[in-house]
């Protein structure tokens, strides 16, 4: 394992050092017995296992079977034609994969496609909330999930978090699309390359040192647990800020919204019975999964550094650029975050930041009603992910590919 800046560390003040090695003793890191009802999930029944042991084993399988007979090369080099949801899958794959992978891309028989459509006219208006929220709200959270935060860390993408966050953006921005499930979106092709990715990960990881030693006696990353944790950390999340902020959304705006990232859900892998139902399951399911888990790790602090050092730049190259966005991510995920993740304190932005931020939301909201809008709002925040996603890729373009090794030590 490298040795993390020390300066990033202490950032923390001392809270890690507190914690301990592996945080153990913390309530932020102790695992509640599962109580969640499959009755409140999209299933409405199940057999109510704990997500903390269940992984994704047709799919975990098959790709620890791809790599060892080192497919990777040449499966990833066929994948990057197929880009459309419509798409025939490219010849030359292996049978076992292509069999799974035309299993795994066809939509649940409860997926609503008027719903999916309506989620869709929702991102016209609310795209800017829901990037920000997405963006950088759920990143800082998750660089404040231990288990996340190492697993990113210490697998391939953790050692070019660049390509790692393009690769990231990629899987949100396209949710986000108006066409995310129609033919010739992309929603169905990026969660199934990304379930294939998680797959991958489960078998490499565990031969990864560096992760073996701060997993927490985790022996296979990226459990259901896990994976329902990070979904938390998006929808979950960005409607309870939405809400708290006096967004106008409608019950029925409300239910697409939610359906877009139930549908997602089943298409990366997570069972139905996990799934939830309703906000109201899911925020109960977010208060017994997300909640207890979150807290600082070294790992955390350093990829969080990071990932707003990419967004400062991206904003602007002045200096002032930096603090201001400390103030952003820390007014998004609150105080007790932004300290576990290593955010400095900036006086003048974190002031700033907190007066300003509902004004804009007020304003915002007075003009959507108005015609041309919510169309002139959907250009200004499409040219921003573009302006974004050709600013991470340096113009190259990106794709989310299978990995054949850990992070290089």
């Amino acid at each position: 394992m490298n040795e993390l800046n020390r300066r990033r560390m202490l950032i923390t003040g001392g809270t890690l050092g507190a914690l301990g090695a592996l945080s153990a003793a913390s309530p932020a890191f102790a695992k509640a017995l599962w109580t969640w009802s499959p009755s409140g999930s999209v299933a409405g029944s199940g057999a109510g296992t704990d997500p903390n042991w269940v992984w994704d084993e047709e799919a975990d399988a098959l790709l620890a079977a791809v790599i060892d007979r080192g497919d990777v090369p040449r499966v990833n080099t066929l994948l990057r034609t197929w880009t459309r949801n419509d798409q025939p899958l490219p010849d030359g794959l292996p049978a076992d994969l292509h069999d799974f992978v035309q299993r795994a891309r066809r939509l649940p028989a409860w997926a609503d496609q008027r719903k999916l459509d309506t989620a869709a006219r929702f991102n016209v208006a609310r795209g800017f909330y829901l990037n920000l929220l997405n963006g950088v709200g759920g990143g800082m959270l998750s660089t404040a999930i231990p288990r996340e935060a190492r697993a990113v860390y210490y697998s391939k993408g953790g050692a070019d978090m660049e390509d790692r966050v393009a690769k990231t953006s990629k899987l949100g921005f396209a949710v986000g699309d108006l066409n995310a499930y129609q033919p010739t979106g992309a929603m169905v092709v990026e969660s199934v390359k990304t379930r294939l990715v998680h797959a991958a990960v489960r078998h490499l990881l565990p031969q990864s040192p560096g992760w073996s030693q701060t997993s927490g006696g985790q022996r296979i990353p990226i459990s259901l647990a896990d994976m329902l944790v990070t979904w938390h950390t998006l929808p979950t999340f960005a409607m309870r800020r939405m809400l708290e902020w006096d967004v106008r959304i409608t019950a029925t705006e409300s239910e697409a919204y939610l359906h877009v990232w139930q549908v997602t859900a089943h298409l990366l892998g997570i069972r139905d019975e996990y799934i939830p139902a309703t906000w109201d399951a899911a925020n109960a399911q977010s208060a017994q999964l997300l909640d207890p888990v979150l807290g600082p790790t070294p790992e955390g602090v350093e990829l969080t550094d990071i990932l707003l050092g990419q967004l400062a730049e991206q904003t602007s190259p002045a200096s002032v650029s930096r603090p201001m966005v400390n103030a952003l991510a820390r007014y998004l995920v609150g105080d007790r975050i932004a300290d576990w993740d290593g955010i400095p304190r900036e006086p003048f932005w974190d002031a700033t930041v907190r007066a300003a931020w509902p004004k804009l939301v007020a304003f915002r909201e007075l003009l959507l009603p108005l015609p041309l809008v919510p169309q002139l709002a959907w250009t200004l925040d499409e040219a921003a992910r573009r302006y974004i996603m050709f600013y991470l890729t340096k113009g190259r373009g990106v794709q989310i590919e299978i990995p054949d090794t850990n992070r290089p030590s």
